[in-house]
């Protein structure tokens, strides 16, 4: 199951349209007024003109991207809108210098508080692109190849499935980022140690495959779609900002530290890097799995 350079083309047509809609059209959109700033929607970074037309953009890529890689385009055209968030994840400055300009204990503690809600705004982004294709779909599919293959059942048994999948995945990648989202580590005697602000390579790399084995993980053992990992970006981002960056942690580190280092990794991650390299990580972690169970199939 290798895949072969037709499918390669047809992937990296979709990265292009992705990275043309909503990685350089749009980014006058969202680039932060410093030059240093970081892509977030926190204090009216985005309006919300700003969000319908980003929104709208990431329908738009999906939608072209189905056709480009007709006829897999339900598979491959999913990746367009996440490949346009990763120009925006790479181009953007980090958490350590929003709060280098946001000194204050207030300040950051609003900060935290946008995290915790925001990653709901790059799901919809993602959710966008999604519509596209399915909207694409409709208009053309006569290929088996082509079918939308997310099915949603409503049994108990499928929606208990459904619930371990998610809670397993957040989880999972929760795990995966403490372990490979690394930087300079200090001894604290507070907190045992606080960790540098990762460089975004290492953010990337941590993301792509902590959410890649947790969607591994839940296809291989439960069968369950990547649209779960994919979720759990939302509760894994939410998670680490409510309870890693609450009144008391904030209030330690703005005395005692400064502003590039903090109490885990996973507050160090803006929404849209978790968004954007999430998504493709667990995407390329569920076809991992297929190709895997192929394998132990036809070749065991």
């Amino acid at each position: 199951m290798e895949l072969s350079w037709l499918m390669k083309f047809r992937i990296a047509a979709a990265a292009v349209v992705g990275a043309a809609l909503i990685g350089f059209m749009a980014w006058p959109l969202v680039k932060p007024a410093d030059p240093l700033g970081a892509v977030s929607v926190f204090s009216g970074m985005i309006s919300f003109g700003d969000a319908i037309i980003i929104i709208a953009l990431a329908v738009a890529s999906g939608f072209i991207a189905y056709f480009i890689s007709w006829p897999y385009g339900c598979h491959i055209g999913i990746l367009a809108a996440p490949f346009g968030l990763v120009i925006w994840a790479v181009r953007s400055g980090n958490v350590a210098e929003i709060l280098q300009q946001n000194p204050s204990l207030a300040q950051r503690q609003a900060l935290y508080a946008s995290f915790v809600w925001e990653p709901i705004f790059w799901l919809a982004v993602v959710a966008a692109g999604f519509a596209g294709v399915m909207l694409a779909q409709k208009i053309r599919s006569k290929s088996k190849a082509d079918q939308i293959f997310v099915k949603f059942d409503t049994s108990f048994n499928n929606c208990l499935n459904a619930a371990i999948a998610l809670i397993g995945s957040a989880l999972i990648a929760y795990i995966g980022l403490r372990i490979f989202a690394q930087d300079v580590q200090m001894p604290n005697e507070s907190m045992g140690t606080v960790i540098a602000q990762p460089a975004i390579g290492q953010i990337a790399f941590a993301i792509l495959l902590s959410f890649g084995l947790a969607a591994f993980a839940v296809k291989h053992f439960l069968n369950a779609s990547f649209i779960w990992p994919i979720i759990a970006f939302v509760l894994v981002t939410s998670y680490a900002n409510i309870v890693y960056a609450n009144h008391d942690i904030l209030q330690y580190l703005t005395l005692k530290w400064p502003a590039v280092f903090f109490s885990t990794s996973a507050t160090a991650i803006l929404p849209v890097q978790m968004a954007a390299f999430g998504t493709l990580g667990a995407v390329a972690g569920y076809w991992s799995a297929l190709r895997y169970d192929y394998w132990r199939k036809h070749e065991c």
